[in-house]
């Protein structure tokens, strides 16, 4: 795009009038297609503040870029493929209608590509891919072999539940070996500790008596005194 364009479409966009008709907003069968008020109460015809510009000399766009794309390309409806002959695609750019099909515009996409034209609304098409279907036994050799598969299955299934019964039996007696070994060495270990604690607590007992007796006699000596001074005093 040259220069020259690119500033006047520039100027086209900082101008921004959009003329909308007086009421657009206000019933659903109103467009904001222009049309002109001509009411005789109608604020718009008045030009009231905020109900919209009215078009007159000055809103207009630059004569070069006047109807031109924003991308700097002229617009030209296409909906075959006759009529992309004669385009030029240094000025002009594809819009492809919306009437076309699907199978219809991707070739009118690739001619336009292939030209050198640039398309306006292209689309991406999405292909599915093609799941590959299972091979089937067509000859009776080949149902032959089905058949023998399944029987060969069906004949491993049992012999696998078989082998594993012969672990559990031997795991029972592995269990019955191990209780008596513990019972019989836990038995002698008691009694060997038992008598000596007996024997060493009987002796201490005996020695703690007669320190007991000794002391009794003392005190009473003692007490058996004192009276006998104090009567003495007395006297």
């Amino acid at each position: 795009m040259a220069t020259e364009i690119k500033r006047l479409i520039q100027v086209r966009t900082d101008k921004g009038a959009r003329f909308k008709r007086d009421g657009y907003g206000k019933k659903r069968q109103l467009s904001d297609s222009w049309r002109k008020p001509r009411g005789q109460h109608n604020k718009q015809r008045e030009q009231k503040k905020a109900k919209g510009a009215l078009p007159k000399p000055g809103f207009g766009s630059p004569v070069a870029v006047r109807g031109m794309h924003p991308s700097g390309y002229f617009e030209v409806l296409v909906t075959s493929l006759k009529e992309l002959e004669g385009l030029d695609p240094k000025t002009q750019a594809v819009r492809i209608g919306a009437t076309v099909g699907m199978r219809k515009r991707v070739a009118i996409q690739d001619q336009a590509i292939t030209s050198g034209l640039g398309v306006l609304n292209a689309k991406v098409v999405k292909t599915k891919a093609k799941k590959p279907a299972k091979a089937k036994p067509k000859t009776e050799e080949g149902e032959e072999k089905a058949e023998k598969k399944a029987t060969v299955k069906k004949a491993k299934a049992p012999a696998k539940k078989a082998a594993a019964k012969p672990k559990a039996e031997k795991a029972e007696p592995k269990a019955e070996k191990k209780a008596p070994a513990k019972k019989a060495a836990a038995k002698p270990k008691a009694e060997k500790k038992a008598p000596a604690k007996k024997a060493a607590a009987k002796p201490k007992a005996e020695k703690a008596e007669p320190k007991a007796e000794k002391k009794a006699p003392a005190k009473k000596t003692a007490a058996a005194k004192a009276p006998k001074k104090g009567v003495k005093k007395n006297e």
